[in-house]
């Protein structure tokens, strides 16, 4: 349990990464973690749409660059070599919120895997756009779906990031 405390505590983002793919072991431990994540009423309203195509990956990189009003050839997505696509079912009330547990878990997962990975926004306006939706359409994933945000996975070049120093009224306790 201690183990686990720690990774959470030292869990940081990634923003340099490795060109090498990461193992089919490792992102199956990724996304069991992530379907383990708490869903509202246990509807398991998200889906992971995983590209490790580097030709779809360069197009939802300029898509989501596009979407952000970055420059024209910044890496949104900065090298790493696979992306998680997180999505959720419109109809379902808790949406964004079991999206959002999936990819905390995910990224916990990564990090004790000794992977790198961030949240990268903007998975909302990606999916609305035709190539999103022809992203879902190659994913076999049909209905009304909404995105929660992109997992980024990979080796990390170098070393993680160093913990931060916490704002000091982070909590409050009330007894």
């Amino acid at each position: 349990m201690k183990e686990t405390l720690t990774d959470l505590k030292n869990r940081r983002s990634v923003k340099a990464y490795r060109s090498e793919q990461i193992s089919d072991e490792e992102l199956m431990e990724v996304i069991e973690a992530g379907m383990n994540a708490p869903s509202g009423g246990n509807r398991q309203s998200a889906v992971f749409i995983v590209v490790q195509d580097r030709e779809w990956i360069d197009k939802l990189c300029a898509l989501n660059a596009k979407i952000a009003g970055a420059p024209e050839g910044w890496d949104v997505f900065y090298g790493a070599p696979t992306v998680i696509v997180v999505a959720a079912s419109a109809s379902t009330p808790d949406a964004i919120k079991d999206g959002s547990l999936a990819i905390g878990n995910m990224l916990n997962a990564a990090y004790a895997l000794g992977l790198g990975g961030r949240w990268i926004n903007r998975a909302d306006g990606m999916l609305e756009d035709e190539l999103g939706k022809q992203l879902l359409e190659e994913a076999g994933i049909e209905g009304d779906y909404i995105g929660v945000g992109n997992v980024i996975l990979g080796y990390p070049e170098g070393d993680f990031p160093d913990p931060i120093e916490h704002k000091k009224d982070y909590y409050k306790i009330i007894r």
